[in-house]
């Protein structure tokens, strides 16, 4: 129904920035919220950010406000998340996620479908 391909993880050091990419198909993003989660061994899936696909509007987790930024382009069907003044705590599973509510939400089970996820690995 939807598919979710990730790209843009890999290893920074601390300080440094990467751009996330999630790449949408066989559905429309124009009725979903896309959000962005992290995992680390042990916890348990954690929300990020998410951005409803109409009226772009955006709500970030208190660990990350001021350093991330999520965005979309609808001619692209693609979500983005620029991640700035990366700390070696935002190491994880970076996961994008699509989900049919226009609410912004943040608890996992809120989301249909979910990409295979890209680690991001921040050194010291």
């Amino acid at each position: 129904q939807v598919q979710l391909v990730e790209s843009g993880g890999g290893l920074v050091h601390a300080g440094g920035s990467l751009r996330l990419s999630c790449a949408a198909s066989g559905r429309s993003f124009s009725t979903y919220v896309v959000g962005w989660f992290r995992q680390t061994p042990g916890k348990e899936r954690e929300f990020v950010t998410a951005i409803t696909w109409s009226g772009g509007r955006s709500y970030y987790a208190d660990s990350v406000k001021g350093r991330f930024t999520i965005s979309r382009d609808t001619a692209k069907n693609t979500a983005y998340l620029q991640m700035n003044s990366l700390k070696p705590e935002d190491t994880a599973v970076y996961y994008c996620a699509a989900g049919p509510s226009v609410r912004i939400a943040t608890r996992v089970a809120a989301y249909d479908y979910w990409g295979q996820g890209t680690q991001v690995t921040v050194s010291s």
